[in-house]
């Protein structure tokens, strides 16, 4: 079993080299392909300065460089943060996407796992996903993950009138205490927290208050 766990180590460090280089590659170094990368999946909450230096291992003067460099490449904005307007949002340009689509150096290895069938994808998927969860926190960066699978995500589905169609699940981040979007949930978090089961909100706690946010 060692043997075959080694080869498979071996296999992923191989992998990495997609996305560890000396110098550059269409004018980004490595770390900030990492960034723009990381900011073009991340959500509100985690589109910052600080979570983007925990992100991607640096100091928080090394992460103001990369995203300096960002600005002035045009692939990313400052805006003011929805949340807290002491703090920005670093949002990432069409022209950043764009760039990312093109020219991001993990597309290759990104198209060879497209190219596996939808089982060995998933199955993928969930063992790296598995040995995340049993690494030692020590011995990787931040862990951000997608919001879906996060402890803190509940969700509802909401009460409806006999004979209506179904309302649309709703779903609500139990550590920012938000509503959080369909499409905000498969964005990555950087206060992810594995959970083994999502719980509910419950249907009458604080319902007005959580449908007047929306």
């Amino acid at each position: 079993m060692m043997h075959f766990a080694r080869e498979a180590v071996e296999l992923l460090v191989q992998a990495a080299t997609a996305w560890y280089f000396e110098g550059d590659r269409h004018g980004l170094r490595d770390r900030e392909w990492m960034a723009l990368r990381f900011l073009g999946r991340a959500n509100r909450f985690s589109r910052t300065p600080s979570a983007l230096a925990g992100f991607i291992g640096a100091t928080r003067a090394t992460a103001s460089q990369i995203v300096k460099t960002l600005e002035e490449k045009s692939y990313l904005v400052r805006k003011p943060s929805r949340e807290d307007k002491r703090s920005v949002t670093l949002c990432i340009t069409a022209q950043g996407e764009k760039c990312l689509g093109q020219h991001d150096p993990i597309n290759h290895v990104l198209n060879a796992v497209a190219a596996l069938d939808t089982e060995e994808c998933t199955k993928l998927r969930d063992s790296l996903r598995d040995i995340l969860n049993n690494l030692d926190p020590t011995h990787h960066r931040l862990n951000a993950r997608t919001c879906r699978d996060c402890m803190f995500l509940a969700e509802r589905s909401p009460v409806t009138d006999t004979g209506k169609a179904p309302a649309a699940v709703e779903y609500k981040c139990r550590l920012y205490r938000v509503p959080i979007s369909h499409e905000e949930t498969e964005l990555l978090c950087t206060s992810f927290e594995c959970a083994t089961a999502r719980p509910k909100i419950d249907e009458h706690i604080d319902r007005a208050r959580f449908a007047g946010q929306d």
